[in-house]
């Protein structure tokens, strides 16, 4: 029979609806992307607790308390696994594909039930969509919308339509036809008798259909993580191809969480929607007899207005809290200034480590990036359609010909980083006269007639296929077992610690031949041709996006110690710890950021400090001086290559963060008087690195326009003036405890004043608008403050001195900050500002307004150029 090539048609055919119909595709891409960023904008928008708190009231809702304790068990340990992003990013992919599946096939189950011919034109078609091979349904979804959501979004839509399209049949022909008759006996028309009749009677068979379209596109979303669709998949494919059980496990756990909510919720909606459903429902309630508070369901306002509640807090928090809580990261000058790149790679070890190597080294240099592992066909196809930027692992010019020979026209090569490299078929040493190619014929029964390979896309396991074995005359006698670079490197550790003999396929430079004693069979015929080079490949269009990091790709180099170092490295820090290995490593490579990624000219940044790269976490609250010196020390460390973190809070969380050492250090510890309680209560658990401002003053004061009040003393008498009101800040803040119990005691003024407790906002904003009226007003207030540049004030003497002796500002850390961050510990010790200095740097960023607090604090610092040098000096 001749070849008949079914497959090249499909293939043409494609290609003739890329050149064509490419509007139609970006289209869709467009609308399934807004969708999918909008459902997981509002998914993992919330506190995951609070977000857990909802899903809860949905299971109390549907199926009672026991569910409801469930849930939220289940999703606060995806919370602990690290692992919400994530499972959020899966439970929207699969929200968006079951609801598009719904609209489509409900209806169409309808019109099959309605009409034979329909269903029987259906059903083959459906046959199809049901048996085919999960993965195959990627292929045109890459090839049309690219890597990324899309193509799983497309993919889960149409493995997942078939049940909810025979269910929907299935329910509405089992409805009994003489209630039909009946119906249409009384003249209900055939609209009406669809949706008063069958619908109804049918709807629990249409919602089993529902549920399985759910547990069907939860299933097809986890393997979409093979085409870069993120979420759990992602996780899961990254598991298996690396062989990471842990991994594997965790968000194994975290899919099946997923999976069983979906299930017992969809399940259980039937109840809430179906007749018969909420006829069975209340039967089994009325038959309980014992515990029946476990079958309590909440009516549908009550959980709605729950729902409501927590949906509200979680969008609340969100608000408050979501610029304060990220971290900015930079090294020297902002190059990138959050210029987003993506970067794939292949989970070979060359490619996980200079991936990550470039992660970083972009990141420091002000980019944002995104990472997505992927195989290499859909790694190439996304390279190509420009869905990813670049990827550092193009083995050319053989193993990733094919690859090459079909995306060049759309690829740029930015040149090779290392080279040239080596293939080999390798046993382990203990393995004797088996030294060359030559060795093997003849020995199959020894290696149970197998060679153990990697990924069949790999251009080496064609190569072995197709010239090796031909060459050493090899072919019948040896199987090529594909498998995974994980899986072999498995097979390998398992056949060396059992002494097993073994032969695998391996390549130079790789970790695995200084991890084990290994040899490499030589090649005398040279069937495998000669070595390659490892070359960094993007899009057309990539140098023009990014000519910057176009230039450094372009100059990029590794040596073979440098990058097996690097390896070596990422190996030991452990699974989903790339990133923190590339950072190791490039702190015992000092001087190798600035070699790889040099600063344009003119944008030369300032010297790094020892601990660069190490994150340190600030806390603040909302007092003038505390925010000016936690964004003053924002831009420093961020200068002198440190990582940080910004969160404001009240006092009493912040002093127990630092204890827990959950923050590392704040700057506004008024001793020994204002803290003096968090104190006493933490000191055993902080570290006390000085004090950088002092002394200072807490006082009353007046407009200066108020005439004859100059002292407190001058204050008895005269409460009319001021409508007998003196204007306070919070009233946990401890300088109003010693105005209540000391000075107003002192002075004669109880009873003739009420201080008016409310907060330093408000009490700023009632000094203003009076100042504008020409009113009196007299308000608490301390020294430093902003507000005696702003205004022309009168700070009240204090001749019986009532409100004690000025305080020092501390810089407070948690216990072991100095063993932490010893290089910042000095600084910090060494750190003062004047007055003067402070009062214009609180100017600046009331002048810059709220949420521009970090770029006043720049601006202040470009007017005192010698200011990062006198707080953070580092050496020549």
């Amino acid at each position: 029979m001749p070849r008949f090539t079914f497959g090249k048609w499909v293939e043409n055919a494609v290609e003739w609806l890329q050149s064509n119909l490419t509007w139609i595709f970006d289209a869709v891409k467009a609308v399934l992307g807004g969708m999918y960023d909008g459902v997981n904008a509002v998914l993992s928008g919330g506190e995951p607790l609070l977000m857990a708190g909802i899903f809860a009231v949905l299971a109390f809702w549907l199926r009672g308390v026991v569910p409801a304790v469930a849930t939220f068990v289940g999703f606060a340990l995806i919370d602990s696994l690290a692992l919400w992003g994530e499972a959020m990013a899966t439970l929207s992919l699969v929200f968006v594909a079951a609801v598009i599946t719904i609209v489509i096939a409900v209806p169409m189950g309808i019109w099959a039930a309605r009409d034979n011919k329909v269903s029987a034109t259906l059903r083959p078609v459906l046959d199809v969509m049901q048996t085919m091979p999960a993965f195959v349904y990627l292929i045109p979804g890459v090839m049309f919308f690219g890597v990324g959501v899309t193509p799983g979004v497309i993919a889960t839509i149409v493995f997942a339509m078939p049940p909810g399209v025979r269910m929907t049949e299935l329910g509405i022909r089992q409805v009994d036809s003489e209630l039909v008759e009946a119906a249409e006996a009384f003249g209900t028309s055939p609209k009406d008798t669809l949706t008063r009749v069958q619908l109804p009677l049918a709807l629990p068979t249409i919602m089993a259909g529902i549920n399985q379209v759910i547990m069907l596109s939860l299933s097809m979303v986890v393997i979409g993580g093979m085409a870069g669709a993120g979420g759990l998949g992602e996780k899961v494919y990254a598991a298996i191809t690396q062989l990471q059980v842990g991994l594997a496990a965790e968000s194994g756990i975290a899919v099946v969480i997923l999976a069983m909510y979906l299930d017992r919720m969809t399940g259980a909606l039937n109840e809430r929607v179906s007749p018969l459903g909420r006829r069975a429902a209340a039967k089994a309630a009325a038959a309980a007899r014992r515990l029946k508070f476990t079958h309590y369901k909440p009516g549908t306002a009550v959980a709605m207005v729950g729902v409501v509640v927590l949906a509200l807090i979680a969008g609340g928090l969100n608000i408050a809290g979501g610029d304060k809580d990220k971290s900015t990261q930079a090294d020297g000058t902002d190059v990138g200034q959050g210029q987003k790149i993506n970067l794939g790679y292949i989970p070979w070890d060359e490619g996980i480590a200079s991936t990550f190597l470039w992660k970083e080294l972009l990141e420091q240099r002000g980019y944002t990036t995104d990472i997505k592992q992927l195989d290499a066909g859909p790694l190439y196809s996304g390279v190509a359609r420009g869905d990813i930027d670049f990827q550092t692992d193009s083995w050319l010019p053989t193993t990733h010909k094919d690859y090459w020979d079909k995306y060049s026209d759309k690829l740029d090569d930015l040149g090779s980083w290392y080279g040239p490299t080596s293939l080999e078929l390798t046993v382990p040493s203990y393995v004797k006269g088996i030294d060359s190619l030559d060795d093997l014929k003849g020995q199959g029964k020894k290696f149970n007639g197998k060679i153990i390979g990697i990924e069949s896309s790999a251009g080496m396991m064609g190569t072995l296929n197709e010239k090796v074995l031909k060459e050493y005359g090899l072919e019948g006698e040896y199987e090529v077992v594909s498998s995974s670079t994980s899986s072999m490197l498995a097979e390998l550790n398992a056949s060396i610690k059992k002494k097993e003999p073994v032969v695998v396929t391996l390549w130079s430079p790789h970790w695995a031949y200084g991890k084990h004693d290994l040899k490499k069979l030589k090649d005398p015929k040279g069937a495998w041709g000669k070595g390659e080079e490892v070359h960094t490949v993007a899009h057309k269009g990539f140098a023009e996006k990014a000519p910057v990091v176009a230039d450094w790709l372009k100059e990029f180099k590794l040596t073979e110690e440098q990058l097996t170092s690097l390896e070596n490295e990422i190996q030991a820090a452990g699974q989903t710890k790339e990133q923190d290995g590339v950072r190791a490593w490039l702190k015992k490579n000092p001087g190798l950021v600035d070699k790889l990624a040099p600063l344009p000219a003119g944008a030369g940044g300032p010297a790094q400090g020892k601990d660069a790269g190490k994150t340190v976490n600030m806390g603040y609250f909302p007092w003038d001086e505390a925010i000016a010196s936690t964004y003053l020390w924002q831009n420093v460390l961020e200068d002198r290559g440190y990582r940080t973190t910004v969160k404001q809070l009240d006092p009493g969380p912040l002093y127990t963060g630092l204890a827990q050492g959950q923050m590392d250090v704040q700057f506004d510890s008024w001793l020994p008087t204002t803290h003096k309680d968090y104190w006493d209560r933490y000191k055993d658990d902080l570290t006390d690195l000085g004090s950088w401002y002092g002394p200072t003053s807490l006082e009353l004061t007046v407009p200066s326009y108020v005439k004859g009040i100059d002292s407190l003393d001058d204050l008895k008498g005269q409460g009319k003036k001021f409508n007998g009101k003196i204007i306070g800040i919070e009233s946990s803040a401890g300088m109003m405890g010693t105005l209540n119990e000391k000075v107003l005691k002192e002075y004669g003024l109880e009873g003739e004043y009420e201080v008016v407790s409310s907060s330093t906002s408000s009490m700023l904003a009632e000094l203003d608008r009076s100042i504008k009226k020409k009113e009196p007003v007299v308000v608490t207030l301390w020294s430093p403050h902003w507000a005696y540049g702003k205004h022309d004030l009168k700070k009240l003497k204090d001749p019986k001195g009532a409100w004690g002796k000025g305080e020092q500002i501390h810089t407070v850390a948690k216990k072991d900050f100095p063993e932490d961050f010893p290089e910042l510990t000095g600084w910090l010790k060494d750190f003062e500002l004047t007055e003067a200095q402070l009062a214009s740097l609180e100017v600046e960023i009331q002048k810059g307004g709220a949420g521009k607090e970090k770029e006043s604090a720049r601006r202040w610092m470009d007017a005192n150029p010698d200011v990062i040098d006198k707080m953070a000096p580092v050496g020549s």
